[in-house]
Order: structure tokens, then C-alpha cells, then sequence
């Protein structure tokens, strides 16, 4: 089984998926992480110089790979891995995926973000009192496809082991 968590940037993919990885005695896998080493360069050098048509094609492509050859794996999705072409029909149709979306408020995901701005090319630029607008604006955008995940986990009043807990929950 692969699981595939999904959510908006902030939301804790990557430090939730390590850490359910490591508790299920599974492989973890970063989406961008796996595109970065795959193609050679960042993912913002790559969103920069092939667009962001090409790298959502690049994107899906990586996907459908470690869903077709992996098992027993965690995969932390990018944020906007669902919203894409034909991905998210692909993850619910797929019989060896689970999607989880790991939902956070718009106040929680802005008090997140505006921490790391600097390491996240989409919000760079973007001046810290508008941030919470362009996450909500964003977030509306996307919610559609995050909410056709096979499970929900509400994180916002959630530590670390308590949300690894839910999805363990869950998943039995």
C-alpha cells in the first residue's frame, strides 16, 4: 500500500509522513524531493525554467512511478499535486493507495508559513500581511480536490504523535 498524504503547503505532509513512516516500519518518499533528484535541480529552478505546465506534467509523471513501483511507502505529495491534470482521479481510482488530506485552518497554515516564507518559492514574495489572504484565496481553490481523499485528519488541535495516532486509527 502506498499512502498519499496531501494538503496545503504548511500542513505538515513531510514531518507527518517521516514520522508515520517511521512508526508503520515504512519507506518515506518526498514528491519533491524525489522530482528534485530525478531531474537534477530544485524545484523552484525547475517550476522557473520549464513552467509550471511542464513541471505538473513532470509531477504526475513521478507519482504514477512510485505508486507503480513502491509498497509499504508514506509519500508526502506537493500541495498542489491533486489539483492537476487527471492526478487526483488516478490516486482515488489506483487499488493499492490510500489519500489522506491533512487539513489545517487558514490561521494556523498562515502562523506556519510565515515562518519559512523564504524556503517556499510561492509565497516568497508575497509581504507578510497579505499572506493570509493568498493562503485563504488558495486554499478555497484547492480545497475541492483535497476533500476527495479517502480520509480526513484535522490537525489544527493536533501534535505530532496524536495526528500520526488518528491516521493509524483509521487505517486499521
Amino acid at each position: 500500500m502506498v499512502i498519499i498524504l496531501l494538503g496545503y503547503m504548511g500542513s505538515g505532509k513531510s514531518v507527518v509522513g517521516k514520522a508515520l513512516a517511521n512508526r508503520l516500519q515504512n519507506n518515506f518518499i518526498d514528491l519533491d524531493h524525489y522530482i528534485e533528484v530525478q531531474q537534477n535541480t530544485s524545484i523552484s529552478a525547475l517550476f522557473k525554467d520549464s513552467g509550471p505546465i511542464q513541471f505538473r506534467k513532470i509531477e504526475a509523471k513521478a507519482i504514477r512511478e512510485i505508486c507503480s513501483n513502491h509498497n509499504d511507502t508514506v509519500l508526502a505529495a506537493g500541495g498542489g499535486t491533486p489539483c492537476y491534470g487527471d492526478t487526483m482521479p488516478f490516486l482515488m481510482e489506483h487499488p493499492n493507495i490510500v489519500t489522506i488530506y491533512l487539513k489545517a485552518s487558514v490561521k494556523t497554515l498562515n502562523e506556519r508559513l510565515l515562518k519559512e516564507k523564504s524556503q517556499r518559492p510561492l509565497i516568497a514574495d508575497i509581504a507578510d500581511e497579505k499572506l493570509l489572504e493568498f493562503i485563504a484565496k488558495h486554499l478555497f481553490e484547492r480545497t475541492k480536490f483535497y476533500r476527495q481523499s479517502q480520509l480526513t485528519i484535522d490537525t489544527d488541535s493536533m501534535n505530532l504523535d496524536q495526528i500520526v495516532d488518528a491516521i493509524k486509527s483509521e487505517l486499521n
